[in-house]
């Protein structure tokens, strides 16, 4: 049995076709949302974030062989998890992991490592800073920027009750708050960004998936102020950045018995 951190479109397609190769699975997501798509197409689906203890009950009790990690490239936490737990569990471990993006340097994209820097680099801006970070990390945005003079925090996330709740105990105006669900075309984020009158976008290089690059290069043609959180370093081990081959190795070691 084999278990596949989920949660993405392209981890649910991975799922997919490991399934339709009747390699024995289970996946893990997150929200109900996604377990929704995965049950869709019948996909064994649990939900709910794990802990490496946890995981490691689950690896136990599902007599796991081999952690997929195929989590969002920010899942940061799960990932050091399911390593965590591989290497205590003496199981093998294999990232996937979809392909970033290279963008050109511009006077207007800056790169930071962490929220924290993100948070601040916006509050010297001021202005209209729209946020497409998600909900996770919104608390480090609002400390900074929510009672900035000059300032507005606007919001772009899942349109999720929890979300809407967190935005309302942070003090996040309603008008303020974008709950939609993307990938948004060149075509919309231009209105929005006209609509709000943004002047810094921060968002994160979640890969052409997430459709980063048209967020980015919208941005960037009407003038617009932009910072970008690269992506945590982490140490995965063995990587892969495309189906075939990370297909190709989980059926390399399926013939030997992992």
């Amino acid at each position: 049995m084999i278990l596949v951190l989920a949660g993405t479109s392209d981890a649910r397609e991975l799922a997919l076709q490991m399934k339709e190769m009747d390699i024995p699975l289970i996946t893990t997501v997150v929200t109900e949302n996604a377990a929704i798509s995965m049950r869709e197409v019948d996909l064994p689906v649990l939900v709910g974030r794990l802990s490496s203890d946890a995981m490691m009950e689950l690896v136990k009790e599902k007599n796991i062989q081999m952690i997929v990690d195929a989590s969002h490239p920010y899942a940061e936490e799960a990932s050091k998890n399911a390593i965590h737990c591989a290497e205590q569990s003496r199981i093998t471990y294999v990232r996937f992991e979809r392909e970033g993006l290279e963008f050109t340097r511009h006077s207007l994209l800056h790169k930071v490592e962490t929220y924290e820097q993100a948070a601040e680099l916006a509050a010297q801006k001021q202005g209209v800073v729209m946020l497409t970070t998600g909900s996770k990390t919104l608390k480090t945005f609002t400390d900074k920027l929510i009672d900035l003079p000059d300032t507005t925090l606007v919001t772009r996330m899942l349109p999720r009750k929890d979300n809407l709740e967190k935005c309302e105990e942070l003090g996040i105006q309603q008008k303020n708050i974008i709950a939609m669900q993307g990938p948004f075309s060149k075509k919309l984020n231009n209105a929005l960004y006209d609509l709000y009158k943004v002047n810094v976008m921060i968002t994160k290089e979640s890969g052409k998936v997430g459709a980063v690059d048209e967020k980015v290069e919208t941005a960037l043609e009407m003038g617009i102020e932009t910072i970008m959180i690269t992506r945590p370093k982490i140490q995965y081990g063995t990587k892969f950045s495309d189906f075939a081959n990370i297909l190709n190795y989980i059926k390399e070691e399926l013939k030997h018995g992992f």
